[in-house]
């Protein structure tokens, strides 16, 4: 690889830290810190309620300081594995919190489940092109839109979700599931390293490139879905439960 890819790997979270450095990697980009403060004032001088959509988008609000302020920002120029997590972070965490705004649920409700579950998975494998990929840990405005992105289609399936009944619900979430499970594969064996930002960026961390790839896709096949597997059998046990207690000659439980 030329110095001159080399160099045009700058991604908003900075270049990639050695162990020995990314504790210090703190991200205290002025715009950044400046929105996650006015959107705390907001939600302060917001309904005095702490439990409810202000309590969860309080979480929301520490996840993503989490995810891009603290040192895990910087991590994951380092490592696709830790991008990995962050994206399943986004997905999994801070999506479904943001899900609880009223406005998100409003605009959610005469959408399609189907239509909002192709979406968010397809704009997830998007992301996962290496062009797109690499594209978005080379300018701060693809990174962002990537985030956007997949946390805003991902906010809306959950909100929409939260409203579908019990059988919709279970397909979508299981079809996300399988989906998502693909991805995780087919990084686990693609056979080489297909993310060229994390070429030179493994090795300080006892990982080869495909061996980087390989965990991230492991994570992606096996824990991130069955994130869905869980909830997805958790709804169906729930209504068959209900089903039953309203059956004729069934005594409620």
């Amino acid at each position: 690889m030329s110095d001159a890819a080399i160099q045009a790997w700058l991604p908003y979270c900075g270049t990639a830290p050695l162990p020995s450095q990314w504790l210090e990697r703190w991200n205290l980009d002025p715009v950044l810190l400046a929105g996650l403060a006015a959107a705390a004032l907001a939600l302060h001088l917001g309904s005095r309620e702490r439990t409810g959509p202000k309590g969860q988008l309080a979480l929301a609000l520490g996840l993503v300081a989490v995810l891009f302020v603290s040192p895990l920002c910087a991590l994951g120029s380092a490592l696709f594995t830790i991008r990995t997590l962050h994206h399943i972070a986004l997905l999994a965490a801070l999506a479904p919190l943001l899900a609880a705004v009223p406005a998100i649920m409003r605009f959610a409700r005469p959408l399609s489940l189907g239509a909002l579950t192709a979406v968010q998975v397809a704009i997830l494998w998007v992301w996962h092109a290496p062009v797109l990929y690499g594209a978005a840990l080379s300018s701060d405005a693809v990174f962002w839109a990537m985030q956007i992105s997949l946390t805003g289609s991902a906010a809306l399936w959950w909100a929409r979700l939260r409203q579908a009944q019990a059988g919709a619900a279970v397909m979508s979430l299981l079809a996300t599931m399988v989906l998502t499970g693909m991805l995780g594969a087919l990084l686990t064996f693609a056979g080489r390293a297909l993310y060229a930002p994390h070429w030179l960026t493994t090795q300080a961390w006892g990982l080869s490139p495909l061996e980087d790839q390989q965990v991230a896709g492991i994570i992606m096949w096996a824990p991130a879905a069955a994130i869905y597997l869980i909830l997805a059998c958790t709804i169906l046990y729930r209504s068959l439960g209900s089903a039953a207690s309203l059956a004729p000659g069934v005594p409620a439980r």
